[in-house]
This record gives C-alpha cells, sequence and structure tokens, in this order.
C-alpha cells in the first residue's frame, strides 16, 4: 500500500529492474506488478520511483545508451552511477536531494545485492518473490541458490534484519508471504 508508505515517512523507492518490475533482460512491465508500479507513482510521483539497476546507467552502459533505452521503455528514470550495488550510494544521495536514507525504501528480488545495499546504507528493504526463473543467467541462477542458503541459516540463528524507524510501520504498507 503506497499511499501508507508515503503517510508512513517514505520519501520515494528505489526498483531493482530484472526480476522486480521486467522479467530478465525485457523492457515492459511484467503485467502482475503494473497496478503496483501505477499506484507507487501516483503516491509518491513520478520522479520519486527510480531504477537503481546493475547494468543500465553503470560504468558497463557505454554512453549510458541501456539507461537511456530502459528509461524511453519503462517511464522511470534510471540512475546513473559509478559502482554497482551493493556500492553507489551517491548517485542516490544526489538524486534524492540529499533525503535521510531512512526515509527510502529499495525493492528488489536479489539478497545479495538489492537488500544488501539498501540495509547497508540505511533504508528499509523489501525483498520479493522472484517474477520468473527463466532469462536468468546461470550465476545469478546459482547466486539465487547460495542467497536462499544463507538466509536460512541466518534465520535458523536467529540473525535478524537490522532495526529500522519505519519497521513499526511496516504492517501498515507490507504484504508478507
Amino acid at each position: 500500500d503506497f499511499a501508507s508508505m508515503q503517510r508512513a515517512g517514505v520519501h520515494g523507492l528505489i526498483l531493482d529492474k530484472d526480476n522486480t518490475l521486467t522479467a530478465p533482460y525485457a523492457m515492459a512491465v511484467d503485467p502482475r506488478v503494473q497496478r503496483a508500479l501505477e499506484e507507487a507513482r501516483q503516491s509518491f510521483g513520478r520522479e520519486r520511483v527510480v531504477i537503481l539497476s546493475n547494468s543500465a546507467g553503470t560504468p558497463d552502459d557505454a554512453g549510458h545508451a541501456a539507461a537511456d533505452a530502459m528509461e524511453a521503455a519503462l517511464s522511470l528514470p534510471v540512475l546513473r552511477r559509478r559502482h554497482k550495488k551493493p556500492r553507489g550510494f551517491e548517485s542516490i544521495r544526489t538524486y534524492f536531494g540529499g533525503c535521510a536514507p531512512s526515509c527510502l525504501v529499495v525493492v528488489g528480488d536479489r539478497l545479495l545485492t538489492d537488500v544488501t545495499f539498501g540495509n547497508a546504507h540505511g533504508m528499509f528493504t523489501v525483498h520479493t518473490q522472484v517474477l520468473t526463473p527463466h532469462g536468468d543467467p546461470f550465476v545469478v541462477k546459482c547466486a539465487r541458490r547460495a542467497e536462499a542458503w544463507l538466509a536460512q541459516r541466518f534465520e535458523s540463528r536467529g540473525v535478524m534484519p537490522p532495526p529500522h524507524t519505519l519497521l513499526a510501520r511496516s504492517a501498515n504498507f507490507l504484504k508478507r508471504s
């Protein structure tokens, strides 16, 4: 519930692309998340919902051609930065005008990139289900297995996510699965 999220003090959303908004390497929003994306834009405004990709907008993206294409296809800003997640926070600080990290939410499907990035910089993180297993590179499939193993191991040992000021209010805007 993005309106509740905004009322709880969230100023912006940072979204991963592959397997969060789209199928891997696709340039169209998955129909299952289209309505949620529109609600996020209505609640936060078009400029406060951005994509932080580990390909588009990075030094691997010569001339930012992939970022430009992604922006045109998805109608969302793609942040340009010097480093891939879990590094690269300076682009977020600049884009959101020095907004406190605790007022930003990172949404993504990968624990060791998206969630680690958000947690390391004090942002609230939302780990999503994978949209589709089809199209992920072999290395990503292996990384997902390692992430699942690590998450289960940490959980079985009582390791909890870092505390966050939004956690007490998250029941108003998060759906747990």
